[in-house]
């Protein structure tokens, strides 16, 4: 808050904080398949998502035993660019793996 005079009277002037909202994120999920060899999603997860073979390994499993494995979480423009580039990679390859996304 400040205060200044102006003639004999005092004026206040609020200063309001302007709050920046966090962009929406989102959930970049595998959706598990019969068709898909686990080493192609391996491959998908290293190559889209920076994982290691190790953590690529692990959300692998996760896809193929619960059915679905989170790859990241990202703000929509990116999300929406991975899963787009994941799907067209396995397109490209001849396989159905499917890539979604979900608000967070």
């Amino acid at each position: 808050m400040v205060m200044t005079k102006s003639g004999s009277e005092a004026v206040i002037l609020t200063q309001e904080k302007i709050k920046q909202k966090s962009p929406p994120m989102y959930k970049i999920l595998l959706l598990n398949d019969d068709f898909t060899p686990m080493e192609f999603v391996i491959e998908v997860l290293k190559i889209f998502f920076s994982m290691n073979q190790e953590q690529a390994t692990r959300i692998m499993l996760k896809v193929h035993t619960e059915g679905v494995g989170v790859c990241g979480v990202y703000p929509s423009d990116i999300a929406n660019t991975k899963v787009s580039q994941v799907v067209e990679f396995a397109r490209i390859n001849q396989h159905p793996l499917r890539c979604v996304m979900e608000e967070n």
